[in-house]
């Protein structure tokens, strides 16, 4: 294990080298893509600290939820940014929604700009996920297998060996961005990268995550949640569909009606027994992230054809 490591009076944090060379590497390789992809960085030049400012708070939020339990106990640390508690994903994401706000004026669609930011994402999260592995965050349930590891630190609750979830992660985020520049080579409709890394990356992280041995936030849902969710998000696509050929009446009653509908069994699901069964809310965000992105670029596509 290489928590950290000490030069002169510095004491090094290995997950946050870690970030540093993914965040560094990773933003390369987004640079190239967009050049390669005709896209132009104008925007980025010039809002710069927009960017830099999303990609640290994005970074530093998704990294406190993560660790909630130490933030509740100690909420100044919150604002202890030397901690070198950030998640590249989170700054990621945070990247995301600045282009989304930047794109509603630009020729290319948020969507194009998703297909070059998920590979450098993925990249990214290679470097952060080997980090972890080092210094012993996200750790896996003990395992017998002969792969398994042995941390000897405090924040790993476990003293027999465990699952290193993290390589399991980390090779996995490798062979995906591989992955995702072959389907880049040979696509030809925006969104391609966008639906295959989404959903690959979900089904991963719903795998993955049961072999995850830290504390983490629980969601508790039934079968029938999942039903009334993916009738939630067809009918959120129907709309899309549907709504120029609907008046302006028309699509009051249907928001009206999709509110109605979803809003009252919300209610009634407090009275309804069933058995539920738990989920990591990382393994509910890929749930969720899946359901959104079928939706986001089936619609896209009817609404760019071209693209």
């Amino acid at each position: 294990m290489f928590e950290a490591f000490v030069i002169g009076p510095f004491m090094i944090w290995t997950r946050l080298v870690f970030l540093l060379l993914g965040i560094w590497l990773a933003t390369e390789f987004f640079l190239k893509l967009s050049a390669s992809a005709n896209l132009s960085l104008q925007h980025m030049r010039e809002h710069s600290r927009r960017y830099l400012l999303a990609f640290i708070l994005g970074a530093r939020l998704i990294a406190i939820i993560a660790k909630y339990r130490v933030y509740m106990r100690d909420p100044l640390r919150i604002f202890i940014l030397w901690d070198g508690e950030f998640s590249f994903l989170g700054g990621a994401i945070g990247i995301a929604f600045v282009l989304f706000w930047a794109t509603r004026t630009q020729r290319a669609t948020f969507l194009q700009w998703l297909d070059v930011l998920l590979p450098a994402t993925t990249f990214g999260l290679f470097f952060e996920w080997f980090g972890k592995f080092l210094s012993g965050q996200a750790y896996g349930k003990p395992t017998d297998a002969i792969w398994g590891v042995t941390y000897d630190t405090i924040g790993v609750r476990y003293t027999v060996p465990v699952h290193p979830v993290q390589i399991y992660y980390a090779i996995f985020f490798l062979i995906l961005t591989f992955t995702l520049l072959i389907v880049r080579k040979y696509t030809k409709r925006a969104g391609s990268e966008t639906l295959v890394g989404i959903l690959l990356a979900s089904l991963a992280i719903i795998i993955f995550e049961y072999f995850r041995g830290d504390f983490s936030i629980p969601v508790f849902a039934t079968q029938l949640d999942f039903l009334v969710l993916v009738a939630l998000f067809i009918s959120l696509g129907v709309f899309a569909v549907i709504e120029l050929r609907l008046s302006r009446m028309g699509m009051v009653i249907y928001e009206v009606g999709l509110v109605a509908l979803f809003g009252g069994y919300l209610l009634l699901r407090t009275l309804l027994s069933l058995p539920t069964f738990e989920l990591r809310f990382s393994q509910f965000l890929a749930i969720l992230a899946i359901l959104i992105i079928v939706v986001y670029v089936l619609v896209h596509r009817r609404k760019y054809p071209h693209l």
